[in-house]
């Protein structure tokens, strides 16, 4: 069933103190990178661009779908989206659109719409319409591997699974998977993003009993 949470009108994002980290931790990631590529030669810069965006979409999931963030909230967070009603999936498109314009870049800009036409364009294939979708998942490198990714993920996971609801990600980091894998997750199709010249995996994950 999509949600019927009434979207704000756009304004700049509250605080979220796990954005800096997210930050730190998805700076390599070829998506990010692209979308951050106006201040490429200035890294603070660049770094901060990118926690603006991550406090945006922080802020996106608590209103349409989930957010979680480590019992240290600068440690990390993640963020679900869950399948919204077309007048709030409307809005929110709508307000996003208009805080990308307002913070990226031009190229950041162009390069963030080219690559999410092109992923939303096959994503259908594989994933079910109404499954729940990670978009976010970070944790800052100096706590890495100490089961604070896992323990973020586990109440939505909980969550989805008594909802009979499937969930699924989209990845450019191969080294990410075995840890998807050890949670439900399974590729389904990989692709060559075209704007990154970078290959993606979808994953997806069934409900379990």
């Amino acid at each position: 069933m999509a949600l019927t949470i009434p979207a704000p009108r756009f304004r700049m994002q509250p605080d979220f103190p796990s954005a800096p980290a997210l930050a730190d931790a998805l700076i390599v990631d070829p998506f990010y990178l692209a979308i951050s590529v106006d201040h490429e030669h200035d890294m603070p810069q660049r770094k901060a661009v990118l926690a603006d965006y991550f406090a945006y979409s922080l802020g996106e999931a608590a209103r349409t779908g989930r957010f979680l963030a480590a019992e240290d909230e600068r440690l990390g967070a993640a963020a679900w989206l869950l399948p919204r009603s077309e007048a709030v999936d409307a809005a929110e498109s709508a307000a996003k659109s208009d805080y990308l314009a307002a913070t990226l870049g031009p190229k950041g800009l162009d390069n963030y719409r080219r690559i999410v036409d092109f992923m939303a364009a096959r994503s259908p294939a594989v994933v079910p319409g109404h499954a729940w979708y990670l978009s976010i998942l970070g944790i800052s490198p100096y706590a890495q591997g100490r089961g604070h990714g896992a323990r973020l993920l586990a109440p939505t996971l909980a969550e989805a699974d008594a909802a009979g609801a499937p969930c699924f990600l989209e990845t450019f980091t191969p080294r990410s998977v075995a840890f998807y894998e050890r949670l439900g997750f399974r590729g389904e199709a990989e692709h060559l993003e075209p704007v990154t010249n970078s290959a993606y995996l979808i994953m997806c994950r069934p409900p379990r009993p």
